[in-house]
């Protein structure tokens, strides 16, 4: 099983422990401001499910993030496909949501890094793309970080939401295995 390391971070296939603090984090608004809504406990431990079941599949997915000093599980990081359609389809996606606790020490970025360098490492991925609410600055400050570029002209109406929805406008940044490397 695919395991990453960082300096101060594991990213980890998920374990039972997981559950209970991933659905405390989901049901926080703090954490969901930039989701449509909270997720109830039986929404969130089926994520968990699903996320565990790509990682076994593609060798890839969105790996639980667990402080090393600590032992602390703090969310998840790591690359996902979407399940929606849209004009940069088929793709595959950086992500990463953090409890509250974790916020402001960097952890979203160094652990985004680690993903970024397994997908165009072993996982042998051409580009990668991130998106998020027009409204999420906070990610949208991460992705750039990460050495990401905003397609300006890439921005779309996520599809799974209703249209006028407060989150449906969505903005798209890109990063390809040949930027990574000269980064």
């Amino acid at each position: 099983m695919t395991e990453l390391k960082t300096d101060r971070l594991l990213l980890r296939q998920w374990q039972d422990s997981d559950y209970e603090p991933f659905a405390a984090m989901n049901a926080d608004p703090a954490v969901m401001e930039h989701f449509p809504a909270p997720m109830t406990r039986e929404a969130s431990d089926g994520l968990i499910d699903r996320i565990k079941l790509s990682i076994e599949e593609r060798g890839f997915g969105l790996w639980a993030l667990e402080v090393l000093d600590t032992g602390r599980f703090i969310g998840f990081t790591g690359l996902s496909v979407p399940s929606f359609e849209a004009h940069f389809m088929p793709a595959v996606e950086i992500g990463w949501r953090l409890s509250k606790d974790a916020w402001g020490n960097g952890y979203a970025s160094e652990a985004a890094r680690a993903s970024l360098s397994y997908g165009f490492g072993p996982a042998g991925l051409e580009e990668i793309v991130s998106f998020t609410a027009t409204t999420n600055k906070p990610s949208q400050r991460v992705m750039e970080r990460i050495g990401m570029t905003h397609d300006e002209v890439g921005e779309f109406d996520h599809p799974k939401l209703e249209p006028g929805h407060r989150l449906e406008r969505h903005v798209l940044y890109r990063i390809t295995r040949a930027q990574w490397e000269r980064r």
